[in-house]
């Protein structure tokens, strides 16, 4: 799991993209249950962008765009009590599913941007 945590946060800095999917689907084959794993990765991408946006802001590597930061702002404190509402009254097996279509789909995704 640590590993897979590396991983996940490395490519979310990196390409700012792929942290759920991959921390989702580690933490289903590892044994926890669907509704926990995208409950628990969803405060844990919360966190992982605040850190990400201090860090950016305190090492001067750039300005920020205050026009846009708002909305993104209100999109990231939105998407975690959202998360968990929706996990909180979707079935368990609609949630599987639901995940595993979104991890294929994502990882098909990727291929073809890297391949064309």
């Amino acid at each position: 799991m640590i590993g897979l945590g590396l991983v996940a946060a490395f490519n979310k800095g990196l390409s700012g993209g792929g942290y759920g999917p991959l921390v989702i689907g580690g933490q289903i084959l590892a044994g926890v249950d669907g509704k926990g794993a995208i409950g628990i990765t969803s405060l844990a991408e919360g966190l992982v962008c605040i850190v990400g946006v201090l860090a950016y802001t305190l090492t001067g590597n750039g300005a920020v765009d205050w026009e846009l930061a708002p909305s993104l702002i209100l999109g990231a404190v939105l998407s975690v009590p959202l998360a968990a509402l929706t996990v909180r009254k979707a079935p368990v097996q609609k949630l599987r599913w639901a995940i595993g279509i979104a991890v294929t789909a994502l990882g098909l995704f990727t291929l073809v941007k890297l391949v064309l």
